[in-house]
């Protein structure tokens, strides 16, 4: 019986000593450090930067920066974050790659679905379909014909293995059932610039990078991967690849924040809430519409919907990366 009082009385201790730290988080004086697993300036930088703003209030006041732990298509910063102290004072903001990572990465040293806490998407970025200046087709049903009659011609730029316009790309030729030839960049900027040169003839890739060259008919735009048109001033005339005859065809690049597995049910609904809050503040919401990007509200706002949501996207990109063989290892 002593045993047994003194493991309950120890077993209490410890849930009393968890349940304050958790209650207290954010501890005044304590940074909080988001991890971006790409290289500081990049739309999904951007992205955290401007969260790290609208969260200091609601998190009464936090310090918070952000840490680039950038490489292996967001996996290097991924394992670091599934390593860490799961306390609350690391967290990870990832875009798509947390649901295409899986398929790129035969062998990685985490489990998406098992070792992260999922606190909530943020957004999604739409994107466009945009080719070169001087191809013939001036629409999406020209561009069609011109596919058709171009089999085995067509190359396809993109930022990189496993990047956003990679993903897009390899979801267009599957749904044509097509092939064209993958010329990838370190880089979108690189991938539009040669576009726009005419070295290469299709790009799919974020509005964050395309819409001011669509604008200034740098490039010729034929559709976005949305499923419904977008109201942006610039892009507003461009159907979408659904309404052009690609069923189900949808592609946006959503950010989401994540903690360490393990992390307190206490920590993860305070962030939860401050995340919610961070959503609506002017600055961010402002920021989000000059980036193209479209505020989350839906149910993936909360962690069961977040994850719901990923397992979703992993189960959909998984088997086209594998009958792609675009493996990145």
């Amino acid at each position: 019986m002593k045993t047994t009082f003194k493991f309950a009385v120890a077993a209490a201790a410890v849930f009393a000593a968890f349940g304050a730290s958790a209650e207290g988080y954010p501890e005044k004086g304590k940074t909080i450090t988001i991890v971006v697993p790409f290289t500081a300036g990049g739309p999904t930088d951007r992205v955290a930067r401007d969260l790290a703003e609208a969260l200091r209030k609601p998190l009464n006041g936090a310090t918070i920066v952000i840490d680039n732990t950038a490489g292996a298509g967001s996996s290097i910063g991924m394992a670091k974050v599934a390593r860490a102290t799961p306390d609350g004072y690391t967290l990870l903001l990832n875009h798509i790659g947390m649901a295409t990572v899986p398929g790129l990465y035969r062998k990685l040293p985490f489990n998406v679905e098992k070792d992260f806490e999922y606190m909530g998407i943020i957004n999604d970025v739409p994107m466009t379909l945009i080719g070169k200046p001087t191809l013939p087709a001036n629409n999406y049903k020209e561009l069609s014909t011109w596919i058709a009659a171009n089999k085995g011609k067509i190359n396809l730029a993109n930022a990189g293995v496993g990047s956003a316009s990679h993903l897009c790309g390899l979801l267009f030729q599957s749904q044509l059932q097509t092939d064209m030839t993958p010329v990838p960049y370190k880089g979108a900027a690189p991938a539009i610039a040669d576009l726009m040169g005419n070295q290469v003839d299709l790009l799919c890739d974020q509005t964050t990078n395309t819409t001011q060259q669509i604008a200034g008919k740098k490039v010729k735009a034929y559709a976005v991967t949305t499923p419904k048109r977008l109201t942006t001033p610039d892009l507003k005339d461009l159907p979408t690849l659904q309404e052009s005859g690609l069923k189900g065809f949808e592609v946006t690049i959503w950010h989401g924040l994540y903690a360490p597995k393990g992390t307190p049910a206490a920590v993860i609904k305070t962030v939860n809430d401050a995340l919610k809050v961070a959503l609506k503040d002017p600055t961010f919401v402002k920021n989000e519409e000059a980036l193209g990007a479209v505020i989350a509200n839906d149910d993936r706002l909360t962690p069961e919907g977040h994850k719901k949501f990923v397992i979703s996207e992993i189960n959909k990109w998984g088997p086209i990366i594998k009958a792609a063989g675009a493996y990145a290892d």
